[in-house]
């Protein structure tokens, strides 16, 4: 029996070993190169990517090591996804094949080639190919903290060791985490509108210039000022793909800006019209509340209920206020209960005035996409409260 349990420990434990160990060294030719990939047109690629070469002529080694892949089949894979549980995991892919998908998308990779002696060329390609065994390729990913581009750092700092050192003076200013995101989005864009809707005020804080590499562009702006051993980190850098210039058409009319006003539009001119003929709409109050009480219940469910680090501590949820969905179906009654509504609705245009100090003094920035929305929300919690106390004074 001890036998049997001695046997199976060296199978789990002892043939990955000696699979890294039977590695073979790479050649006098060897380069170890860190690739950034520009920016894409679907969100997923708004923000570029990065990955580790190496390129070996004389053993045939030309792959790369890409930490931003993901199981499409994984089970529950969207709720996962949601919830900021889904795994990501490190991949390999030979040279040609990466790059053509590129070449596809239109997009620009560039390579730094890393001033590396042969130890270390070794040890590093050592560490990615026990990085990428089975057990241990995967991790849990995180859009600020652990990503593709954080573990290129995390990686030169395991392989390289106190002999690296980041230098901070090619930054010429801090940005914070919105600011940063902001620099890779056009702002009337859904994707701008969506991410400054669903990550909250922890993302307006100054980015340290280690989490500045969060993004593969500062990646690779700070591996140009990194020392080994107090020489340039970085030997030399080269563009291999480079973006072709194509027009890309832009309409307003399908911007968050045009529909957001266009709902905002409808909703003074309905009030205006229920002011007129002294009634209210209260199919379309409840489908106002319910649908703001809805989009607030989803941020406050990746707020509290969610492992993603960027959605905690979101104020949008003061003018999408998540008790509107409960509300709702009190507001569609003929006769609903008009003196707590009224203190409700009192409560609402308060938030809506806290929403926009809060923005002015920069607690968290809002989108100012939703300028217009809350214009129109403001003068419609101030109609319905003026309509519901005249209704309150005549019972």
């Amino acid at each position: 029996m001890r036998l049997k349990i001695l046997l199976i420990t060296f199978l789990l434990v002892g043939l990955p070993l000696y699979t890294i160990a039977q590695l073979k060294p790479l050649s006098s030719k060897a380069e170890v190169s860190v690739i950034t990939c520009g920016a894409g047109d679907e969100l997923y690629s708004t923000f570029g990517h990065s990955a580790f070469r190496v390129y070996d002529p004389v053993n045939g080694i030309d792959e790369v090591y890409n930490y931003g892949t993901f199981n499409f089949d994984t089970p529950n894979f969207y709720l996962k996804f949601t919830q900021g549980k889904l795994l990501y995991s490190l991949s390999k892919q030979d040279m040609p094949y990466f790059l053509y998908a590129y070449q596809v998308e239109n997009r620009w990779v560039k390579e730094q080639v890393l001033h590396l002696d042969s130890s270390e060329k070794n040890e590093l390609y050592e560490f990615l190919e026990n990085n990428h065994l089975p057990e241990n390729r995967d991790y849990k990913y995180d859009f600020l903290y652990n990503n593709c581009s954080t573990k290129i750092r995390d990686v030169l700092e395991e392989t390289l060791g106190k002999n690296l050192s980041f230098k901070e003076n090619h930054l010429e200013k801090r940005y914070t985490f919105r600011e940063l995101i902001h620099q890779n989005l056009r702002l009337n864009s859904w994707s701008s509108f969506g991410i400054d809707l669903a990550l909250g005020a922890v993302i307006d804080k100054k980015a340290t210039p280690q989490e500045h590499m969060f993004l593969p562009n500062y990646i690779m702006y700070q591996l140009s000022n990194t020392t080994l051993n107090s020489t340039p980190l970085v030997s030399k850098e080269r563009t291999i793909l480079k973006e072709k210039s194509i027009p890309k058409s832009n309409s307003f009319f399908t911007t968050p800006l045009f529909w957001l006003s266009v709902f905002s539009v409808g909703i003074l001119i309905l009030t205006y019209s229920d002011y007129k003929n002294k009634k209210r709409t209260r199919v379309f109050d409840f489908l106002l509340f319910f649908i703001s009480g809805a989009a607030g219940v989803l941020l406050l469910f990746l707020w509290f209920l969610t492992d993603h680090t960027a959605t905690a501590v979101n104020l949008n949820v003061l003018w999408v206020f998540p008790f509107n969905i409960i509300v709702a179906f009190a507001i569609i009654k003929k006769q609903p209960p008009i003196s707590w509504l009224l203190k409700y609705l009192k409560t609402l245009f308060i938030l809506l005035i806290l929403t926009i100090l809060l923005g002015v003094f920069k607690i968290q920035n809002f989108s100012p996409l939703i300028t217009p929305i809350i214009i129109a929300l403001t003068v419609r919690y101030l109609f319905l409260w003026r309509h519901l106390q005249n209704q309150f004074s005549i019972k």
